[in-house]
């Protein structure tokens, strides 16, 4: 289960891989753009805002989401979706990392897509990072194996596939005040921790809550207000000439 207000508490961060992956889609006037795991839906209405001749489709899983995205949204499985013959861009920004499949369907989506169209995907790269180490440490169970590839990875298929295709990788310096609760551990529980919130029943979930909070002060220590929090993204954008 999805909490919008949970994944919203840092919008300009969660914001900025998205812009910085649109701006290099070189669409000038697309007949129809889709975002895939478009959330609450506040970025896809940026793209509609690029492209205003476009029809614009936002796709998401989850019920909450597209209730807090409100009208014009759609409730679907991205692993089940296809694209349309006029389907000139396809966004997908922080969601195929949830899509085992993903790296199948990305070649067959490209395939699928009309000549002069574009593919653009985002996912983050920091399954290694402390504080997800950190959640293996406490859970197990629940680990994902290798949610995601490398840039080079993600080329190679695309470029197998017949794209022409750029990708690049970057880590963001996120810098997060501290006003008396962590802020990785608010960060976390609106993604890599909402499978595990989902597993327990309240009282585990304060206990394990608590024990990852004292976890991840060690790794993200609090300095002068502030706590670091490198995040590493991978991009990729894929045209087909």
């Amino acid at each position: 289960m999805w909490d919008p207000a949970v994944y919203q508490r840092f919008g300009s961060e969660r914001s900025r891989p998205f812009v910085d992956l649109v701006r290099r889609v070189g669409a000038e006037a697309p007949r129809a753009v889709v975002d895939l795991g478009c959330g609450t839906g506040d970025l896809t209405r940026t793209l509609a805002g690029r492209w205003p001749g476009a029809r614009v489709t936002g796709i998401d899983s989850s019920p909450e989401m597209i209730a807090a995205a409100g009208e014009g949204f759609e409730l679907g499985d991205i692993a089940a979706w296809q694209p349309g013959p006029d389907t000139d861009v396809v966004v997908t920004n922080a969601a195929l990392q949830w899509v085992p499949e993903h790296r199948e369907l990305l070649p067959r989506w490209f395939a699928a897509l009309p000549a002069g169209a574009w593919l653009a995907m985002q996912v983050p790269g920091n399954f290694d990072s402390p504080g997800h180490r950190v959640v293996r440490d406490l859970a197990p169970e629940l680990n994902r194996a290798d949610p995601v590839d490398d840039p080079e990875t993600y080329a190679r298929r695309l470029i197998a596939a017949g794209a022409t295709v750029d990708a690049w990788e970057t880590t963001y310096l996120h810098l997060l005040p501290f006003d008396g609760e962590h802020p990785v551990v608010r960060w976390m529980e609106g993604t890599a921790l909402r499978p595990v919130r989902a597993a327990l029943d309240d009282q585990e979930w304060r206990s394990f809550r608590a024990e990852f909070a004292d976890r991840i002060a060690t790794v993200h220590p609090v300095r002068d207000g502030v706590v670091t929090f490198p995040f590493r993204r991978i991009f990729v954008v894929a045209h087909k000439d």
